[in-house]
């Protein structure tokens, strides 16, 4: 996993930009729908990254595995911290 990440962190930067403009741009969720689309976007995140940790997949595919699962948590990370900049701080 660690040679993975010293491949990949050009990927793991953009794809955290990527996403920090897509949250800046859509806002966290606000509607019932749109929570739960989240809420089943983080736990497909979390099942992908438990199937990459334990290895269940080898070979080629499982690379293909941990990256998905590496690229698809930095994506959501700047998710998260671009909707959260979006709001307007208030005093």
């Amino acid at each position: 996993m660690t040679i993975l990440l010293a491949a990949l962190w050009p990927a793991l930067l953009t794809a955290s930009f990527l996403g920090g403009c897509a949250g800046y741009w859509a806002g966290l969720p606000a509607g019932r729908l749109a929570r739960a689309g989240a809420a089943l976007l983080v736990g497909l995140t979390l099942a992908t990254g438990a199937v990459a940790l334990a290895g269940l997949v080898p070979g080629r595919p499982g690379l293909w595995v941990e990256t998905a699962a590496l690229l698809l948590a930095a994506y959501l990370a700047g998710c998260l911290v671009g909707g959260g900049l979006s709001r307007p701080v208030s005093d």
